[in-house]
């Protein structure tokens, strides 16, 4: 079983330039175009995982715009710290920086330019949670 995201952007094609500048995402597939160019679908991926993106029209209004969050993905990567340095480089908003969770994984989060949350995390091994905290304190 697949579970793609669909992710709705005022601009489509400003949105896969961005996420292919700081996270990485590949594009992916036909696009879907308006007569006067406008980019009305598009698909990329990250690896062998999918996400789809839309244009919904001129009455949608993005998070960023209605002043809160409207949902967040959660990423499985390699190499996180990286990727962290990545997307910080090309201009993400970082809304939480690398650390370990009590759960076993390292993560990130970020903001795209149209709000939208990721999350971007891997597994760590067992006892890197205590070694990490314990070499910052």
């Amino acid at each position: 079983m697949a579970i793609i995201p669909y992710l709705l952007y005022e601009d489509v094609a400003a949105a896969r330039r961005f996420l292919s500048r700081a996270f990485g995402l590949k594009n992916y597939g036909a696009t879907k175009k308006a007569a006067n160019g406008t980019l009305l679908h598009a698909a990329m991926k990250l690896g062998d995982d999918l996400v789809m993106m839309g244009f919904p029209g001129p009455a949608y209004q993005n998070p960023k715009k209605l002043g809160h969050r409207t949902q967040s993905l959660y990423v499985m990567i390699k190499g996180v710290d990286r990727h962290f340095a990545r997307a910080k480089k090309a201009g993400a908003k970082i809304i939480e920086e690398p650390g370990n969770t009590p759960y076993g994984q390292r993560r990130y989060g970020a903001e795209d330019r149209e709000g939208h949350q990721w999350y971007f995390a891997e597994e760590i091994k067992r006892g890197t949670a205590s070694k990490r905290r314990s070499s910052q304190s």
